[in-house]
């Protein structure tokens, strides 16, 4: 790894302690890409700062974030605190020329979003992010540069989703997300839109029109003491909108976020169908959902407790896209040009799998078996995101 930079946490809750997790995994990453250090942490509650005390590099703990800022050890900030926090915390730390990772989203309402640009516009030196992870894995990479070549063609038509079942438990406390004052009113769009919208904006796909189906399917939850507390924010959201691309071409395009999709664990979809090729990525855990309050191999009555079983399978075809509509000789073209060390090429049968089926039922046309597997971004990375290719003229 060539270097290091030394980082700051504010907010030390679950995502705080993910990116904590993430920077002891750095030696697993095959790239030489520098270290992130977490020499400080930063949280108003002492048994979350306690947890960074087991960090190797983590010395210094705060209460107050301005006394981190103020360290000049601190190079870099990742902040993960409350949405409506998000505008006077991202400010702070762009103007005192600490590089920022911010979680999503950039501002609760519009009015905090043009307050982080300003400070941002006023320290150019300051490198500020917020980023979905999905776009990142190999197979999201490669469907990017089929688009950048223009091997779609015209689009007909572009869906993006990202959909789990976090909420699906009816009994589960209420938390900040779901009270407008803290999250604000625009509930999963706020939290989970970026995993849609990322991709089609750095493509050059914008929404020009938007319509919206929202729902608000849980009234109530309970809260610390066990009494119901109103839900005020959104669980699922459909954005049915025109698209318009660099050309100027216009199309049908949907943002699907939603909290409540039983069986779902982050699933990602990402699909573009053109006049020339079309391409669906997704990535859909396998899971056997159980209703909320039901125990595993209690049968289909109310009793006990279960949640979620993994299903055994191949972990590996999490994260695939499938082409259509393609010749043969296209997708093994297509293949060709996209196999590289970080993305293994599998070419599949529509109905067969990766094997494709036995010699004497071959048909014509049709192209079959491996084609390369390379070194990727992580072994876990490598065997997660791989990149499936079908042909299903």
């Amino acid at each position: 790894m060539s270097g290091t930079v030394k980082f700051g946490v504010i907010g030390c809750g679950l995502m705080g302690r993910e990116f904590a997790s993430a920077s002891m995994r750095w030696l697993h990453l095959l790239g030489d890409i520098p270290r992130p250090v977490i020499v400080a942490a930063c949280d108003l509650n002492e048994a979350n700062r306690r947890w960074f005390s087991q960090v190797p590099d983590t010395k210094y703990f705060y209460s107050d974030y301005h006394e981190l800022l103020a360290n000049p050890e601190v190079e870099a900030v990742y902040c993960a605190v409350p949405h409506h926090l998000h505008g006077q915390v991202y400010t702070d730390v762009i103007r005192a020329g600490k590089h920022l990772l911010g979680e999503k989203p950039f501002g609760m309402d519009l009015a905090a979003c043009r307050q982080i640009l300003a400070a941002m516009e006023e320290h150019p030196e300051v490198f500020v992010r917020c980023a979905s992870e999905f776009p990142f894995y190999p197979a999201a990479q490669q469907m990017a540069r089929w688009f950048r070549e223009g091997a779609f063609g015209r689009i007909i038509e572009a869906r993006f989703a990202i959909k789990h079942s976090s909420d699906m438990d009816l009994t589960k406390p209420i938390n900040w997300k779901r009270q407008r004052a803290a999250n604000g009113e625009y509930g999963c769009m706020g939290d989970l839109g970026i995993h849609t919208q990322h991709l089609p904006f750095r493509l050059g796909l914008r929404p020009v029109t938007v319509s919206a189906q929202l729902a608000n399917l849980v009234k109530t939850r309970p809260d610390a003491q066990g009494n119901p507390v109103p839900c005020e924010t959104w669980d699922n959201a459909l954005l049915l909108c025109e698209g318009e691309d660099g050309a100027g071409d216009r199309f049908p395009m949907t943002f699907e976020m939603k909290r409540m999709a039983p069986g779902c664990t982050n699933s990602v979809e990402y699909e573009i169908d053109g006049l020339k090729m079309s391409a669906v990525l997704h990535r859909r855990p396998q899971r056997r959902v159980l209703y909320p309050g039901r125990r595993p191999g209690a049968g289909l009555g109310p009793a006990g407790g279960g949640a979620e079983d993994p299903v055994p399978g191949d972990h590996r075809r999490d994260f695939r896209v499938r082409l259509i509509r393609l010749p043969a000789a296209d997708v093994r073209r297509l293949c060709q040009r996209a196999a590289g060390p970080a993305l293994r090429v599998r070419v599949l049968h529509p109905r067969r799998g990766p094997a494709g089926p036995p010699a004497a039922d071959r048909r014509p046309g049709v192209v079959y078996g491996a084609a390369c597997r390379g070194a990727g971004m992580s072994d876990r990375t490598r065997r997660e995101a791989p990149l499936y290719v079908g042909n299903e003229k």
